[in-house]
């Protein structure tokens, strides 16, 4: 069977009844404590990306307090991704020795402690050192949330558990975007950070009283050989490497044109105001419905077709922000941000799906590589459109997504020739 009809039979069974196996102690819908574990992983998303991405709407008026251009005020974003990327995984270490629940809450305490101390930054090098930090912090919530669904909730309901962790993540990017355009309106950038970091305090303390204890966790090693051999297993996994390289370049189109939209809309023909550039991330929406669509999707297509249709639809969307005409450019972002949603919601599912031992870790190179992703594309996007303007950011944007493409491809050509050499291995 190849990994794409064993993605498929995963979420098609998640469509029939999860109370079948009354052995299963799992949560699974409809059952004692999955409603609880659903909204607490959904308020740890809000407030993880509120805080990680509370700068990005907010570049323009920091390059203006701070007299720097855009490619300059972007490190406050790649600072953020690129501590997390460099965390993720001794986190998850952490997080095989103490718990997953033990890390996420620690994570998100330190990260709501250094939110508070964001607006009082006096230079962009403090502002982006604390940001970094910040990024550091919430390392642990990424990849110790799906190793907690991987291991409490039942592999039938694991695509959309994650799906909805993933539209957790969709609605704190969205909603700290937009909080802190209106109030940055009004207030400034300083005041509108501040509000963000309050939001995801409530959210933090939300979600330690919500989370069920684990039942099935079971604590590992902290030796630095075990995970090291752990890791170096998961990277000589191709179909590991293929996920994180997908997952990377989904995250450079992403990184790269949420980054750089804002300086555009101030720009002429649109320029629009601060307030209604943050509500541009409103369309954010539409990422909370296509992540929690990505198990009916797999069910349907396929991983592979899931992710071809992903990948299409991101670039159509970047060719249509192409225009000069702002409704076509706000459709744009609306299939870009529905087919990056999309595509990272099957990828990093089918991570988890895939390692069978050290998920934690599996998990965590998985973000490790998203957010070096972007961090990549927050720098490229905005170097490309200082430039090129919003054309160079475009193109950036197209190159990630033929990568996604042609591993894709590479992907189905691999599994075609495992599945000839299969019958004769059997002999």
């Amino acid at each position: 069977m190849s990994p794409a009809d064993t993605g498929a039979s995963t979420v098609v069974g998640a469509a029939t009844s999860y109370s079948s196996d009354s052995s299963d102690s799992r949560l699974a819908p409809g059952g004692p404590g999955y409603g609880r574990m659903r909204l607490a992983l959904f308020l740890a998303g809000v407030a993880t990306f509120a805080l990680l991405y509370s700068t990005q709407a907010l570049l323009p008026l920091i390059s203006n307090d701070f007299g720097v251009a855009a490619s300059e005020a972007s490190w406050t974003v790649a600072a953020a991704t690129g501590g997390l990327a460099l965390f993720v995984l001794p986190m998850s270490a952490l997080s095989e020795r103490f718990g997953r629940r033990t890390v996420m809450t620690a994570s998100l305490a330190v990260a709501v402690t250094v939110g508070m101390l964001v607006p009082f930054a006096p230079s962009l090098g403090v502002l982006v050192v604390l940001r970094a930090l910040q990024g550091a912090a919430v390392a642990g919530v990424p990849a110790s949330a799906t190793a907690y669904l991987a291991e409490e909730v039942r592999p039938k309901a694991l695509v959309t558990a994650i799906g909805l962790f993933v539209a957790g993540n969709s609605v704190g990017g969205m909603s700290g975007r937009v909080i802190t355009g209106w109030v940055a309106q009004e207030w400034g950038w300083r005041v509108a950070v501040g509000v963000v970091g309050a939001v995801a305090v409530a959210c933090a303390v939300a979600f330690r009283l919500l989370l069920p204890a684990p039942k099935h966790f079971t604590p590992g090693s902290l030796r630095p050989r075990v995970l090291a051999r752990t890791v170096r297993d998961h990277l000589a996994n191709p179909l590991l490497g293929r996920l994180y390289a997908i997952g990377a370049l989904f995250m450079t189109v992403f990184g790269g044109v949420y980054t750089v939209i804002g300086y555009r809309l101030t720009e002429e023909p649109f320029g629009l105001p601060q307030g209604i550039i943050g509500s541009i991330f409103l369309v954010y929406l539409v990422g909370t419905v296509s992540a929690s669509a990505a198990g009916r999707l797999v069910g349907r297509l396929g991983r592979r077709g899931a992710l071809y249709l992903a990948g299409g639809t991101t670039a159509t969307g970047l060719l249509l922000s192409l225009t000069a005409w702002l409704p076509l450019v706000l459709l744009g972002l609306v299939l870009i941000t529905a087919g990056f949603f999309a595509g990272h919601a099957v990828a990093s599912s089918a991570v988890s799906k895939t390692a069978t031992t050290g998920r934690a870790q599996a998990a965590a190179l998985y973000q490790s590589t998203y957010y070096i992703g972007s961090s990549v594309g927050s720098t490229l996007g905005a170097t490309a459109f200082h430039a090129g303007g919003w054309a160079g950011t475009v193109g950036v944007g197209l190159l990630a997504v033929l990568g996604v493409v042609a591993i894709t491809v590479f992907g189905s050509h691999a599994a075609r020739v495992a599945a000839r050499r299969e019958p004769v291995g059997a002999h």
